[in-house]
């Protein structure tokens, strides 16, 4: 159709346009309107119920061509625009006169599900700026948020993302807010989470007597819960105001009490981390003695006081993302003071390493708790040892009035607890330790040579520990957030709902492949089963631990086949023994175990994992055979057993007998002995705990040039780990510091298993070697294994988007189930 258009004719034309990707609550609809109205352009734009957006446009040719171009090339900064669909006709008859934003559509899409709900956001610069602005409406509100930040995937119920489908439906928006949230030109244009003192969610601190237990009040005025909001306890029931409320929780902490804050996704406990008595306390409170605890500063700047911060580190730190990045601490400190206060940190916030978690305030409630107090504060979850985080105000209170002195809570619910990411930059490169909170949903595309997007829809389930599930939809791995340990019930409960509201927020259908840990015994491979027995899904597939490490990497990169180096503690070998220090030669689909670590006896199965002498003993006994001579040794060496000289006695009996002494060819086990025979860490309070001290302590040292020892093992290279075991025994009594030694043994470790990648790649003609598995967090170990892959030509690959540790097993998973499926 031609019209006349100031003055002159103008070809018309219609355009339904279909975006997929992180495009609902980020400020996509307002952008788009402004768009429109820039090229005058008239229809509509609508969020659909699969997490896209449709919209309908009517103009000039020049017009939809312009405005496509700005869609692809002008997106605002939270949203991230994966497909574009555009059908374009000619128009007979024009259908509108203006453009508008219209309400969403609950159905509506035109695909099955696939769009993507965004993650939560630290609070904005200019959000922060209104916080601290006394003109400003929104001055010293904790809540206050705009299209470019805040909470989205931790408040939102169900698709499209619109207020009334989120926790934030219990906040009547008032006339100011309402006039900001219809003003095309305001930033909270449709902001969903809009919110100021007069209509959002309201703070009460409540403290918590010593001697009853019960709740003494200085808190917020609120009137009665209305339906949809997490009700305060009836004992947190003084008025006051939102400001009041932060600077009792303020005057709290700087007394050295604990606080229970309730975030965006979660609770944390916080206290003083300047105040080693406070730290203490916490402690023995929530039975964690030695697990590092995070620290959150109020800017970089307060960071590097007690951290050494490279440029890469800074800008993770500061990323919208926030998450709590592992540091290492500033080099006037050796790591033998890691354990002393200084006037930056107390004692105890990281036993023994020499690295501490840091993070910046991500919600208006951090940055206002720093205006009222000075130096950093510890943030660890609130939650009971091996339990999910708590959430609700009620059980809060109740779960922690033995635990905290008081809680600053919010009325606002949390729909999905999201706990922190923690990341660290390793050989120059950020790696993620545990992907959630600034994260979650986005998806982590599945990139597979041959497999075309949306052949398969599969579920991984993960591992047992540090589970993260993941849904596959048209090429996009969806990740949950991290969950946790699932060999407990109530996580294992958690684990179940995550994956359920992860189809919800993507408006998926439950894959037809479950794929899952080839361990017989996990929880998860059993949530398999009863899906195959009830018809929920079609079929599953058993994918071995460390296949789904390598696969995980080979599908980040796009490689259909390399040399892997997959390192890490255990995991289940189709041999029936302890695999965790393997080169294999694999393909996403397959692969094949090419060389690796000598398997040891580990006597006590499990138990050695926790009380690493036992793996000494162990090493010790594969070189020797001789249960005297192992005794000496662990005497000689005052290796300690929790049982004394009784325990010691009985370890080398089993040996001697093979009575319970699975074998393991771990690297990370190799790693817990060591640092059980030098004194480091003889019994395991949290998961790498005797490897992670073994190299705050190998920081400190100088790493003496040894031979690396191999051997064959079933007709395959492995590295002759008894063998350097005694060969550090010999260091050790020859008088070498410790920290020498155990950086010796690390970097023995990473040279001989390059070695053996590097020959593989070598006989098998490939030209690339990756390295996955918990043990590529040390950065001097990945460093190493970088540099000799490199100097010999070939490719090294490494996990960016996922972890490399069990965080990432799902994807990996998901990856190998996708391929097989390809392959039929």
């Amino acid at each position: 159709m031609i019209m006349r258009m100031d003055g002159e004719l103008v070809r018309m034309e219609r355009a339904t346009v279909r975006v997929t990707g992180v495009v609902q609550s980020v400020g996509f609809r307002p952008f788009i309107y402004r768009r429109a109205v820039d090229h005058d352009l008239r229809g509509t734009v609508r969020n659909l119920g699969d997490a896209g957006v449709r919209i309908e446009l009517e103009g000039s040719v020049e017009g939809v061509d312009a405005f496509l171009a700005d869609l692809r090339e002008r997106s605002p900064p939270l949203a991230s625009v994966e497909t574009v669909r555009v059908d374009r006709e000619s128009v007979v008859d024009p259908a509108f006169g203006t453009f508008e934003i219209v309400d969403s559509a609950d159905g509506g899409s035109d695909a099955a599900g696939g769009g993507t709900i965004p993650p939560d956001t630290a609070t904005c610069e200019r959000c922060l700026a209104d916080i601290r602005d006394p003109d400003s409406r929104y001055h010293d509100y904790w809540a206050t948020s705009c299209v470019d930040c805040g909470p989205r995937f931790t408040v939102v119920e169900s698709l499209p993302f619109d207020r009334p489908t989120s926790s934030m439906a219990a906040f009547p928006m008032c006339d100011a807010c309402r006039e900001e949230y219809e003003d095309p030109a305001d930033r909270r244009y449709h902001a969903q989470t809009i919110a100021c003192p007069n209509c959002g969610p309201t703070l009460r601190y409540g403290r918590f007597p010593v001697d009853t237990g019960t709740v003494d009040v200085s808190s917020t005025d609120s009137s009665a819960p209305a339906e949809g909001r997490d009700p305060f306890p009836d004992e947190l029931d003084a008025p006051t105001d939102d400001r009041a409320a932060i600077e009792s929780a303020a005057e709290a902490l700087g007394r050295g009490e604990t606080v229970v804050l309730k975030g965006i996704g979660g609770a944390h406990l916080a206290c003083d981390a300047t105040d080693a008595d406070a730290v203490e306390r916490l402690r023995k409170r929530t039975g964690r003695p030695a697990k590092p605890f995070a620290v959150m500063a109020p800017d970089a700047g307060a960071a590097a006081s007690f951290v050494d911060l490279s440029e890469t580190e800074r800008a993770a730190l500061e990323s919208p993302r926030r998450p709590i990045l592992l540091v290492e601490r500033n080099r006037s400190r050796s790591p033998a003071d890691s354990n002393g206060d200084d006037d930056r940190l107390a004692s105890g916030i990281a036993p023994g390493l020499h690295t501490v978690g840091v993070m910046l305030p991500y919600s208006g409630v951090h940055h206002l708790l720093f205006d009222a107090i000075d130096g950093p504060l510890v943030m660890t979850s609130a939650n009971h040892p091996g339990k999910p985080m708590l959430t609700a105000n009620g059980p809060l209170v109740d779960g922690l009035a033995d635990v905290a002195d008081g809680a600053l809570l919010h009325d606002r619910r949390i729909v999905a607890r999201c706990d922190d990411t923690v990341a660290r930059v390793v050989d120059g490169d950020r790696r993620l330790v545990r992907r959630s909170r600034g994260f979650t949903p986005v998806p982590v595309p599945l990139d597979l040579e041959g497999v075309e997007p949306g052949s398969t829809s599969v579920l991984g389930t993960g591992p047992e520990l540090d589970v993260t599930a993941g849904v596959l939809h048209e090429g996009d791995c969806y990740l949950t957030q991290y969950i946790g340990d699932v060999d407990d019930l109530d996580t294992f409960a958690y684990f179940e709902d995550a994956v359920d509201h992860l189809l919800d927020v993507t408006g998926l259908e439950c894959p037809s492949i479950i794929a899952h840990d080839s361990h017989p015994e996990f929880n998860t491979t059993d949530y398999a089963s009863r899906l195959i027995a009830d018809g929920t899904v079609d079929r599953s597939v058993a994918v071995q631990h460390h296949h789904a490490h390598a696969a995980s990497v080979l599908a980040e990169h796009g490689r259909e086949r390399a040399i892997a180096l997959t390192l890490d503690g255990a995991g289940y070998g189709p041999d029936g023994t302890v695999w965790g220090g393997e080169v294999l030669d694999t393909s996403v689909a397959n692969y094949e175990r090419v060389a690796g670590l000598t398997p040891v006896p580990m006597p006590g199965g499990d138990r050695a994992t926790r009380h690493p002498g036992r793996l000494t003993a162990g090493l010790l006994y594969a070189n020797r055979t001789d249960t005297d001579a192992v005794e000496r040794t662990l005497v000689r060496r005052d290796v300690p057993f929790p049982g004394g000289f009784e325990e010691r006695n009985l370890v080398c009996q089993q040996l001697a007998a093979g009575v319970n002494t699975p074998a393991t060819s771990s690297a990370g086990r190799f790693l817990d002995a060591v640092s059980a025979l030098l004194g480091v860490c003889s019994e395991r309070r949290y998961e790498g705990e005797p490897a992670m001290e073994l190299e705050a302590v190998a920081a400190g040292g100088t790493a003496i040039d040894v031979d690396v020892p191999f051997a064959r093992v079933d007709d395959r290279p492995a590295v002759d780990t008894p063998v350097l075991f005694d060969d550090l025994v010999e260091l050790i009594e020859e008088g070498r510091p410790p920290a020498d030694v155990a950086a010796t043994a690390q970097a023995a470790l990473a040279r001989g298993l390059a070695t053996l990648a590097v020959d593989a790649a070598s006989n098998r003609n490939r030209d690339a070697v990756a390295l996955t598995g918990g043990v590529a967090y040390n950065d001097r170990i990945a460093t190493r294994i970088r540099e000799r892959v490199t100097e010999a030509g070939l490719a090294f690959l490494g996990n960016e988007r996922v972890p490399p540790g069990d965080g990432g097993i799902a994807y990996g998973q998901v990856a190998v189930a996708t391929a097989r499926a390809s392959q039929e």
